[in-house]
Parts: structure tokens; sequence; C-alpha cells
């Protein structure tokens, strides 16, 4: 597998990206707000709320990479495949 597109491929509609980013957002108020408190769990929801903003922002979800899912819909993934054939030329 190309590291990449490991990495760096966008697999992410702008739906799913802009859900995990109001997600995120809203854990990690919770967490400033004392909503979620600040022990081990808490923590690890922190930390989940921070994936969650990054994988929105990058447009690139690593999980999904591994699974083989993307939101983006097959037409767009394989219009981002032909432009990447194109680059490489």
């Amino acid at each position: 597998m190309d590291i990449v597109k490991l990495l760096l491929e966008r697999n992410e509609a702008t739906w799913d990206r802009l859900l995990r980013v109001v997600v995120g957002v809203a854990i990690i108020a919770a967490f400033t707000f004392g909503i979620v408190g600040a022990d081990l769990v808490g923590y690890i929801i922190l930390l989940i709320g921070l994936i969650g903003i990054f994988t929105g922002i990058s447009g690139h979800c690593l999980v999904y990479t591994l699974l083989g899912i993307s939101t983006l819909g097959k037409a767009k993934a394989a219009a981002k495949k032909a432009k990447a054939k194109k680059r490489k030329r």
C-alpha cells in the first residue's frame, strides 16, 4: 500500500468532515466547562474530540483507509484517482 495514500488521500465527504468538527468542538466545550470530568475517562473523551477535529480538518480518516471505507462517493473518489494518475505522469 502506498504510504501517501495511507496518510494523505482525502476519504471524507464534506458532511462527514463538518460533523466531526462540530462534535469535536462540543466535546472540548463539555470538557472545558466541567460537564465531562477531569479524570482518565474525561481525558480519553477529550482526545477523541481532538482527533475528530483533526480528521475533520484534514479530510482523511486512517480508520476509513484501513477498512476501505470512503464517504466521498464513488464518482468523486474515481475523479480523485484519475487526477492523481495525471500528476504522476
